[in-house]
């Protein structure tokens, strides 16, 4: 959460190829899921002519991937961390918008969140045998030119990823992605939201530092290929 996925989701959803661009909420774990992900998918969108893919995110422990159990060997996985200081205040900043307080208000606990993720990913990363790829997610803003064709070739794609990217049905709806105006602009904004106000214990963000440093070293070490800020 937090970490550019409605951003790599519309840049991805955008190319002809690749349906799909929004947080479905689904877990993955027997073939039926699939059916589910394309029914839901269908509710709102059509599929592209000649496409390959159906993209989804899973942003959070709730959803639960098993590729090995979806009947399908054309499966393709991103895997994606940012780093802590910035995403935990970046959560928390989004919470404080909500108009009931929120758990995640708290940057300890959008902290606990946050490692409680990258621990996550981290396990499924050691324990599945699927390939996978890994990439800092602060790529998408910093150096989309080094990330995209990476990509590209990654899913094995006609043509390339552009940094432009399609409004959809979904756009900026409430538990589709990003709700900020900034997914309106069809296109990547270099600009880095500033919330150094938001203060966080220095011993929670030492701690969450060391999660990150330790599941990403873990998470790029078992990657088929990979791609580093």
């Amino acid at each position: 959460m937090r970490a550019y996925t409605s951003l790599a989701g519309h840049i991805l959803g955008s190319h002809p190829q690749i349906n799909g661009y929004y947080e479905m909420h689904l877990s993955y774990e027997d073939a039926s899921a699939l059916d589910r992900q394309l029914e839901l998918f269908q509710q709102g969108d059509a599929l592209k002519p000649n496409s390959r893919y159906l993209f989804d995110k899973l942003l959070h422990n709730d959803y639960v991937l098993r590729p090995e159990r979806l009947g399908r060997a054309d499966i393709k996985i991103l895997v994606s961390l940012a780093e802590p200081a910035h995403t935990i205040r970046s959560i928390v900043h989004l919470f404080r918008q909500k108009p009931d307080p929120d758990l995640y208000a708290s940057p300890v606990e959008a902290a606990n969140y946050y490692m409680e993720r990258v621990r996550a990913l981290a396990e499924f990363c050691r324990t599945s045998n699927w390939p996978y790829f890994y990439f800092d997610a602060e790529l998408w803003q910093r150096a989309p030119e080094r990330l995209l064709p990476r990509l590209t070739e990654w899913l094995e794609l006609d043509s390339p990823l552009s940094a432009r990217y399609e409004v959809f049905s979904q756009t900026g709806k409430v538990r589709r992605g990003d709700t900020s105006e900034r997914m309106l602009r069809g296109g990547i904004d270099k600009a880095r939201t500033d919330y150094s106000h938001i203060a966080i214990p220095e011993v929670v963000l030492d701690e969450a530092r060391e999660a990150y440093e330790t599941c990403r070293r873990q998470i790029i070490s078992s990657a088929d290929d990979s791609l580093l800020t």
